[in-house]
Order: structure tokens, then C-alpha cells, then sequence
């Protein structure tokens, strides 16, 4: 009889949101096969941060190359199949991800959308919030429990960025194609002047998409620290564990923030629901208009307490 551990493959594509609210079921799996080693599939976008993660002992990259690119696709078939796993949890649940279980010659058991007897095909699994859907999928596969989103492991430090006074991060910006997900600008500097009423300092976090909204922020409010394009996934969690609030769209790094406890205040327009995919906790409150613009400063204002 072989000693050799078991062999599991997780799946994990993407957004940021998607994959810090998979963090959860991620420990779940972990826990529930503690001598098996465990491979994450990734995209190279998140490959680097989940390498730091405790979830897994091996970070694959896929690159998710066009069908059309037989060189590539046959690469990641023969990656896929460099190891016997047994069990795969597709936590991506896509067409794409479920494609590859026929890509496997020995086939493992599938959680997800594949056919099979760990197959999630209950009616109401695209009405379910993330969080949910993916408790109901792990059940299935026979894992009872599911802890919340889990980031501790990520850290940093930001000795260099964090105020030495109270402060509060705001995140203004979003999915460039995505226009109707961001709160206007302007409301933004109407908060930032309101948080600077109340002596605290408006911390402003972006990638590069995000440079001209975030400047002209900073521009009507110089009280601003601008920290556009100079945190990574790690130090945002970490200037979270120490804000007083965060306001923010519907967004990615919001998903890090609210995980790391802070406080928060998250904006959806009509673009997207949040009873599927928000950040969740006693400490996040939604707030959602159908359009972004009508939702006024007061309003988010009166959602902070201080």
C-alpha cells in the first residue's frame, strides 16, 4: 500500500472579490484533507498572493489560453494530468473550468458542475450568494463546515503608509468598462471634506485605471493621503486592520478590506446584486441605488458610525 499523500486540485480563476470570498471554502478543503497535498490552479494575476496562502502546497498557473491555441491547451492537459488526483473542487464553477474535467484520462471525483455524484446541480444554486453556493457544493462533497473569509495570512508591513492619525480608506474606483459601478468623484470629495471635519484623514487606494479620479480627489481635498497604485493585496489588509471605516464601489479591494474586519461601507448600483456577491459581516453595510449618482453624500454619511 502506498504511503504517498492524496492528491487534490483546486480550481480558482478569478476576480479579487471572487477569490477572497473563496478563501472560506479554501481553508474548509484544507482542513478536511490535512495529510493530502493540495494544488491551487490560479490565474498569474493571483498566483503570487495565494503562494503566501496556507490553502495549498503547490500554486499552478493557468494562463486560460484560447481553445484555438492547441500548444498551450495541450500544455495545460498535460500539467493537469502530471499528477493522479482523486478529488478536484472546481470552486470556479465556469464553462471554462468545467471543460477541463474532460481533459483528465483517469478520472477524479468532480465537485462542481461536471457529472458525477459530487455534481452541484440543485435548483436554486445561481440564486445563492457566493458564500452560500459554495457551502452547498462543499456539502455535497461531504464538508460540513465552512469558515467565513479568511485573510489573516495576509500581512504586510506599511510602516511607510499608514497616518499616524485616525484615518479612513476610501476606494473610488472600479472596473474602467464598468462606468456605472463608481459613485461619482465628486461625492467622494464631498466625504473626504466630511471625513476631514471629523479629523480623519481620507486614505485614497487605486491601481493605475484609477490615477486621474484619485488625483482630482486629492487635488479638492489636499488632506488626502494619495496611495494610488502603491498598495498591494497584502497592505491593503493590513492599513484595513487599522482604519476607522472604509468606503468604497463595488470592487475588488473591497472584498480585502471587509475580510480583514474593518468596518465598511459598500456602494452597488442596479449593475450588480449584492445579495450574490457582496462582502459580508456585522461590520459591512450595503448600500445600493440603481443609479450610483442619485445616492447622495448624506446618505453614505449617515451609514458610518463613528
Amino acid at each position: 500500500m502506498s504511503d504517498a499523500p492524496e492528491q487534490i486540485l483546486v480550481i480558482k480563476h478569478g476576480a479579487l472579490g471572487d477569490i477572497i470570498l473563496a478563501t472560506g471554502p479554501m481553508a474548509a478543503i484544507r482542513a478536511h484533507h490535512p495529510q493530502a497535498h493540495i494544488t491551487l490552479l490560479t490565474t498569474p494575476t493571483y498566483a503570487k498572493l495565494l503562494k503566501k496562502s496556507p490553502f495549498a502546497d503547490d500554486i499552478w498557473v493557468d494562463s486560460r489560453p484560447k481553445i484555438w491555441h492547441w500548444k498551450r491547451m495541450y500544455e495545460l492537459l498535460r500539467l493537469i494530468n502530471s499528477k493522479r488526483f482523486t478529488r478536484v473542487y472546481d470552486l470556479q464553477t465556469s464553462a471554462r473550468s468545467t471543460m477541463y474535467y474532460d481533459f483528465f484520462f483517469k478520472k477524479p471525483e468532480w465537485s462542481g458542475l461536471a457529472k458525477g455524484k459530487l455534481q452541484h446541480n440543485t435548483p436554486e444554486r445561481k440564486t445563492l450568494h457566493t458564500i452560500d453556493r459554495q457551502k452547498q457544493q462543499l456539502a455535497i462533497a461531504g464538508i460540513q463546515h465552512v469558515p467565513a473569509p479568511d485573510i489573516r495570512w495576509m500581512s504586510a508591513d506599511v510602516s511607510d503608509k499608514k497616518p499616524a492619525d485616525r484615518y479612513a480608506i476610501l476606494v473610488p474606483g472600479g472596473s474602467a468598462h464598468r462606468p456605472e459601478k463608481r459613485w461619482p468623484y465628486e461625492h467622494y470629495v464631498m466625504l473626504a471634506r466630511w471625513l476631514v471635519s471629523k479629523q480623519i484623514k481620507p486614505v485614497l487606494i487605486g491601481a493605475n485605471a484609477e490615477t486621474h479620479i484619485l488625483g482630482a480627489i486629492e487635488d479638492e481635498v489636499p488632506k488626502c493621503l494619495n496611495l494610488c497604485n502603491m498598495t498591494t493585496f497584502e497592505e491593503m489588509a493590513e492599513l484595513a486592520r487599522g482604519a476607522v471605516y472604509a468606503i468604497g464601489n463595488d470592487t475588488g479591494p473591497m472584498h480585502i478590506i471587509a475580510a480583514a474586519g474593518c468596518p465598511s461601507v459598500v456602494l452597488f448600483s442596479a449593475a450588480s446584486n449584492p445579495e450574490l456577491c457582496a462582502p459580508r459581516g456585522d461590520h459591512v453595510t450595503i448600500l445600493q441605488a440603481d443609479h450610483l449618482a442619485t445616492l447622495t453624500p448624506e446618505a453614505v454619511q449617515s451609514a458610518i458610525k463613528l
